[in-house]
């Protein structure tokens, strides 16, 4: 399969692009993104074109991975979806609901496979704890909490306008998700309210009647984001916690497009594909709407 990457941020440049350039059932056949420039450096790097357009792009591969901020990502995954193109997104995979929906609506027109690059969900060790939690059913209650510090260091990832406008509920709120939900079922209620600077606090009711707690910030003091991610389970199996990642995120991202590989081969839906990505767009978009309003 030929994978074009549309973006070439610091994401890209960590994680999708290395990734593709090393995976042994496919093409890295190129990439784009808004910086010709800075597309032009990392095609250098990896020995492949920089196209001038998407169009361009889009009409030499047969799928696209992308690595842009999440209102962009959306335009230009329903547009490839409609050329019929294979998606691996990023999450969250658009900044609103009915932007999701388009992509979703495109992807399922065209028939193409889809999958969602929740980081967490492709680590083969929690991975497996998250199968096994589903099957085990029975919880009561679960807690978590994504506590970052990249607005109070020098991350990165801090100069990133989506991640400043939109804070911790979008970046690190569907990594929360993509274990929760699998767990214990569709979000049926929630209640959202604000904490310092982007601090975002939920409180869920699932479909399956077990409740979540959640606390999410990018904001908190290096010192405070030690052990920043962190997932506990109770119920009548007793308690567990998430295992710590133990695989590095471009190793992750290989899991991701041998998931893709498989959507397009068997014709099979992978578990985060388009419309769980929705389904966590949703939840997003819905406890934001409260966080605008001050919780109330």
């Amino acid at each position: 399969m030929r994978i074009g990457l549309l973006g070439t941020g610091p994401w890209a440049g960590f994680v999708h692009a290395p990734a593709l350039a090393a995976h042994p059932d496919v093409t890295f056949a190129g990439l784009w993104g808004r910086r010709p420039e800075a597309a032009a450096e990392l095609a250098a790097v990896h020995g492949v074109p920089a196209y001038p357009t998407v169009e361009a792009l889009l009409a030499d591969v047969d799928a696209v991975a992308v690595a842009l901020p999440p209102d962009v990502q959306a335009e230009y995954a329903a547009q490839a979806a409609r050329a019929g193109k294979h998606l691996l997104l990023d999450k969250p995979v658009a900044a609103t609901v009915d932007a999701a929906c388009a992509v979703e609506d495109a992807a399922a027109a065209s028939g193409v496979a889809s999958v969602v690059f929740f980081t967490t969900r492709f680590g083969p060790t929690q991975e497996a704890w998250i199968t096994e939690q589903a099957a085990t059913g029975g919880w009561f209650t679960a807690h978590c909490h994504w506590i970052g510090s990249i607005f109070t260091t020098d991350s990165p990832f801090a100069a990133s306008p989506w991640r400043q406008q939109k804070g911790a509920l979008w970046d690190v709120g569907p990594h929360a998700l993509s274990v929760l939900l699998p767990v214990l079922g569709e979000v049926e209620q929630l209640t959202a309210a604000p904490g310092p600077a982007d601090t975002a606090h939920l409180v869920l009711r699932h479909r399956d009647g077990a409740s979540s707690t959640v606390t999410l910030a990018l904001t908190a003091p290096p010192a405070a984001s030690a052990n920043g991610a962190a997932l506990e389970l109770r119920g009548a199996s007793g308690v567990t916690t998430l295992p710590e990642r133990d695989t590095e995120a471009t190793d992750a991202f290989a899991r991701a497009i041998d998931a893709l590989l498989a959507a397009a081969r068997t014709g099979t839906p992978h578990a985060c594909d388009i419309a769980f990505g929705r389904q966590v767009v949703e939840v997003l978009a819905a406890a934001e709407e409260q966080l605008l309003r001050g919780g109330r």
